[in-house]
């Protein structure tokens, strides 16, 4: 068995003796240490000081110097104002001329700018939410050479066999206004409202349901409570179905391809619009409204003969149901707003005059892309059914004709036939700048002829008769100022009829604008 062997004492002395001396060789070399690097801090301290004082007396040298030549500037101008030789009199006094011209004109510039806004103080526009209401419009004088004869001739869209017109107008000047809001429910509210004077007292010629009282006409308004991403309105504009429209300033009350495949009229419509985004990928729109079709020119004159007492109900609220219709988009980025491709969807039943059923409905694609070098295209196509409340049709949504024996079908008195139709239109924009732009259009409807064969009424019935209507469009549009506006434009329309040749007219066009 091992046993542990006691530490001498003299071993145990010198043991912690040794403890100590290591101890005290650490603290001194610890003290170096620090006494070192305090030393080479003492010299950095001291040469960021010197640094500072250098920068300090370069600063102070730069203002001395500023402050001398501020000096001899001073003393420039005195010599200017009081020096005694006559050469130094007359440069003087000719800058002092100058500069007094200038505190005169300043002065003249601040009295207009204070009477302008003392003027628009005086004349602004206050509604009674006392919310911001702005007034714009379009004066517009357009002029117009038709070498056939056409069915309107400022705003012509068929052509008919006849000779030519030509003349000028101011109709088609638009006035309006503009409104904003208060906030609801989270929502900014605004609104809008346009007329034109391209009304008429006939209603067989009102294209956008009536809405005019002699030459007043409403042609556009909106009201909209609009979220973020989402959109709730009601209005009076364009379907849903058809939001492109082909450029023209000489055919503001009617686009230039109205009846010639565009699907334009102006209806009421209440319905909401709603965006999403798909991560990284472009916006995708989804639209949706009830509307109120009006008759085409053709069923309004068979509304208005058939009537017994007052205004006649249109077919659309005979039937005592809204149409509706929706429309599905992806459109471009937002820094790229004017790309888009949609599909739509249209239906709406009607009760006619004649005491039948029938049904409105269309399919449509519409499209609009922006071209390299300022171009773009846009156009839209569609397929359907009664469409002559929405601009198709050829004028009209069915054809009728009287059985000799008063039987007719289920027992109307009538044989009548619901219309087909097929059409669209596609327009190439070349926009050179700013100011100047090209357009360049063409569009078709079309009405399958041996729908209407049986259906051919006299050949003054031009709307009765019209199976397909054309029309090929190029303008160009001058802007030299933003208020001023210049067009010149060139029109094709050709219009086939079931019993008769095809009439042809050339609308030659210019239009001079000034907004406002």
């Amino acid at each position: 068995m091992n046993r542990r062997r006691p530490m001498r004492p003299d071993l145990i002395g010198r043991t912690r003796r040794g403890k100590k001396a290591h101890w005290q060789a650490w603290f001194w070399i610890l003290a170096a240490c620090f006494s070192a690097r305090s030393a080479r801090a003492q010299d950095d301290v001291a040469e960021k000081v010197k640094q500072l004082t250098e920068a300090m007396s370069r600063v102070q040298a730069q203002l001395n110097e500023s402050q001398k030549q501020l000096e001899e500037l001073r003393q420039q101008l005195a010599a200017l104002q009081g020096a005694s030789a006559p050469a130094g009199e007359q440069n003087g006094a000719s800058d002092a001329a100058k500069l007094a011209a200038q505190v005169e004109d300043l002065r003249e510039r601040q009295a207009l700018q204070e009477t302008q806004i003392a003027v628009q103080e005086q004349a602004k526009v206050e509604s009674e939410s006392k919310y911001p209401v702005k007034l714009s419009g379009l004066v517009l004088m357009t002029g117009f050479a038709n070498t056939g004869n056409v069915d309107m001739a400022a705003t012509p869209t068929i052509a008919i066999p006849g000779s030519g017109s030509s003349g000028i107008s101011l109709r088609q000047t638009v006035l309006g206004f503009d409104a904003r809001g208060p906030h609801v429910l989270g929502a900014r509210s605004h609104g809008d409202l346009r007329v034109d004077f391209d009304g008429s007292l006939e209603p067989t010629v009102s294209y956008n349901g009536g809405y005019g009282a002699g030459l007043l006409r409403l042609r556009t308004a909106h009201a909209v409570l609009d979220w973020t991403r989402t959109e709730a309105f009601f209005e009076l504009d364009r379907p849903l179905i058809s939001p492109n429209a082909p450029s023209s300033l000489t055919a503001v009350a009617e686009p230039a391809l109205a009846w010639s495949g565009d699907l334009w009229n102006w209806s009421p419509q209440v319905g909401v619009t709603q965006d999403f985004r798909l991560g990284g990928a472009p916006l995708l729109r989804a639209q949706a409204a009830l509307i109120d079709v009006a008759d085409a020119p053709y069923t309004s004159m068979l509304v208005a003969a058939n009537a017994t007492a007052g205004a006649a109900p249109s077919t659309g609220e005979a039937s005592r149901w809204p149409g509706v219709e929706s429309r599905l988009a992806v459109l471009g980025s937002q820094a790229d707003d004017s790309t888009q491709i949609g599909v739509g969807g249209f239906f709406a039943p009607h009760h006619s005059a004649i005491g039948t059923r029938f049904d409105s409905w269309a399919g449509t694609v519409d499209y609009r892309f922006r071209l390299p070098a300022g171009m773009q295209v846009s156009g839209s196509f569609y397929r359907g059914q009664a469409l002559g409340g929405l601009g198709g049709g050829a004028y009209k949504d069915y054809v009728y004709r009287v059985d000799p024996d008063g039987i007719g079908e289920a027992g109307t008195g009538y044989y009548y036939r619901t219309l087909d139709d097929l059409g669209g239109w596609t327009q190439w924009k070349q926009r050179i700048s700013e100011r100047l732009e090209f357009n360049e259009a063409l569009g078709i409807d079309n009405v399958p002829a041996r729908d209407l064969i049986h259906y051919a009424g006299a050949a003054t019935a031009v709307y009765q008769n019209l199976a397909r209507n054309r029309t090929v469009t190029g303008n160009v549009i001058y802007s030299p100022s933003s208020y001023f506006l210049f067009s010149l434009e060139y029109r094709r329309i050709e219009s086939s009829f079931v019993n008769g040749p095809t009439a042809a007219s050339d609308v030659i066009g210019v239009a001079a604008g000034y907004k406002f």
